[in-house]
């Protein structure tokens, strides 16, 4: 009756790890894109826009005035696009810094959280295979797929904790950089 409670809680274990380890990804990818459209979206607001404006207005001018009389005229407006354009680089770095503390919080308590559940995973599967696979699927690799996870039965080797982290976390970026973008 143990062994089948235990083959059962195996057989839920690489699955529940896998997408576990799927949504630590998805939720940090979601976050890191709602961080840089909170970014462009208020990069839009009236005073980005002004100083857009204004520095296009003198260098405009600036270009217009090409005759060597009027040269220190011109000198003078790029100065001030110039000028302009250092005030709106600070203004850009200000906006990008509150948006990183908004958002660097929920990243650091995401990357807490998912390391104690990596943390949890790997003692509660220590001596515990999490999977079994084909001995001639994982030919080479039979050994490393292994560790710490037991002795290999017959025809099939056992999966441990720790390598099967490692793949799940491998093939979740995978996913989630080209099925989410």
């Amino acid at each position: 009756m143990e062994e089948i409670q235990t083959e059962q809680r195996n057989s839920f274990a690489a699955p529940v790890i896998f997408i576990l380890v799927f949504v630590f990804h998805f939720v940090s990818k979601e976050i890191a894109d709602f961080a840089f459209q909170s970014l462009e979206k208020g990069s839009g607001n009236n005073l980005d826009v002004q100083l857009r404006g204004e520095i296009k207005k003198l260098l405009k001018e600036a270009s217009t005035l090409s005759q060597p009389s009027t040269f220190a005229q011109a000198a003078k407006l790029r100065r001030m696009a110039a000028a302009k354009e250092k005030e709106l680089t600070k203004y850009l770095e200000t906006q990008q810094k509150d948006v990183k503390l908004s958002f660097g919080t929920y990243g650091k308590h995401l990357m807490i959280s998912k390391a104690i559940t990596y943390f949890v995973l790997i003692l509660w599967f220590w001596k515990i295979p999490v999977a079994t696979i084909s001995d001639q699927l994982v030919q080479p690799f039979g050994r490393l797929l292994s560790w710490r996870a037991g002795s290999s039965l017959k025809d099939s080797v056992v999966v441990g904790v720790i390598p099967w982290l490692v793949v799940s976390t491998r093939v979740s970026k995978f996913i989630c950089r080209k099925v989410f973008e």
